[in-house]
């Protein structure tokens, strides 16, 4: 057999591409935050993870190209040998501070922090217990340990313990949940997760990918339930609010000690270059001096939820700036998503397997930067392409 055969087997991508229904890996000719160009039409951006809208903030774009002047485009070489800068170490006792936690460690991109902070904990004999609506990149980090993975049902208080229970008593536990999933648009019930996982001496990692600069006066999830000293390690990416890319964890300083000396991810992968690290900085510089951008993006979240659920479609548990459109089949996901798009509208479809059968949903998100007029226009938009497309009445 040859291994490539699954290769030309796979025809799906290039039947809705030759369909016109292709919804992945469009090219924008342009992307200024809140708007964006695709073969000369504009359209309003609710499909972005930019929350903040600091990809465009004139600092944060000063603050890259006067990093490519000073050190060049790339410090060629991993974090272990010689690409850390200064800077590096700046932007990490700054996020250390930033979220409450001792040391922090950035990587060059999100992904690499859950690959290299799980495999890296999670060892023969233990237990690492995951939400089943956690990341992808949590699953694989998981997959990637020698440890054995556990899945409890989403944000169910007593299917945790149900599952913790039934480990054994002398192996290591981490439980990792998302702060504010990025699907649903909900919270981790932190507050009662966290005596659940101390009376089975279970250590909580918090992926707060999206939910950090938004909740928490920016400071993420766990601030925001006032539990930062209760959690033990702390992820986010600079890929979303922070307007660059690249991502960190942050926790004592023995435990990230550790994780700098022995995640695979970080010790055999290129630095994070100095222009995103800049970006990030400047990004954090930001959210710190004008909370203000925080505050915008929920209340835009919470007129959009508001008037979504005033023109009757189904949202499901969202308390962000993300709002799903919950759909329940994939094909009329995708027509649903085209119709937007050929509107006006840039929304993202997900349909199976990237959540499960039956919770097939347009993926929404706003931003601070969304001016009202906007979000009306997205709105009428919404009304127009629902009645027609049957999503509401």
């Amino acid at each position: 057999m040859d291994i490539f055969d699954k290769c030309y087997k796979f025809t799906a991508a290039r039947e809705a591409i030759a369909g016109g229904y292709y919804p992945f890996f469009l090219a924008m000719t342009d992307n200024e935050g809140t708007e964006a160009v695709y073969q000369g039409r504009h359209l309003i951006m609710c499909g972005s993870n930019n929350y903040l809208g600091l990809t465009t903030h004139p600092r944060v774009r000063q603050a890259a190209i006067d990093a490519v002047k000073r050190f060049g485009t790339s410090c060629t070489g991993s974090r272990f040998a010689n690409g850390t800068l200064e800077l590096h170490e700046q932007l990490e006792r700054e996020l250390s501070e930033f979220v409450g936690k001792e040391s922090a460690l950035i990587f060059t991109t999100g992904m690499q922090v859950n690959l290299g902070t799980i495999s890296s904990l999670v060892g023969r004999g233990d237990y690492v217990i995951l939400d089943k609506e956690d990341h992808a990149s949590i699953v694989d980090g998981a997959k990637l340990s020698y440890g054995e993975t556990k899945r409890f049902r989403h944000n169910d208080l007593k299917d945790l313990e149900r599952v913790l229970s039934n480990l054994p008593e002398n192996k290591g536990k981490l439980v990792i949940v998302d702060g504010l999933y990025s699907m649903g648009g909900d919270l981790a019930p932190l507050p009662e997760m966290i005596p659940i996982c101390k009376k089975y001496e279970a250590r909580l990692m918090v992926d707060d990918a999206h939910g950090m600069g938004v909740f928490g006066g920016g400071r993420g999830t766990s601030a925001h339930f006032g539990v930062t000293d209760q959690v033990d390690l702390i992820m986010s990416t600079f890929s979303k609010s922070f307007a660059s890319i690249g991502g960190f964890i942050a926790g004592d300083d023995d435990i990230v000690h550790y994780i700098k000396h022995s995640a695979r991810s970080l010790i055999f992968s290129a630095s994070i270059s100095p222009a995103n690290t800049a970006a990030a900085l400047e990004a954090l510089h930001i959210m710190i001096e004008e909370p203000e951008h925080a505050a915008r993006a929920l209340e835009n979240g919470d007129y959009m939820r508001k008037e979504m659920r005033r023109l009757g479609f189904e949202i499901g548990n969202s308390v962000s700036p993300i709002i799903p459109i919950l759909i329940h089949d994939d094909m009329r996901t995708i027509f649903a998503w085209k119709s937007l798009f050929e509107a006006g509208v840039f929304v993202n479809p997900v349909i199976s397997p990237a959540v499960p059968e039956g919770q097939q949903l347009l993926r929404t998100s706003y931003m601070a930067t969304h001016t009202r007029e906007q979000l009306d226009c997205v709105l009428e938009i919404y009304e127009r392409v629902g009645k027609q497309i049957g999503l509401i009445a």
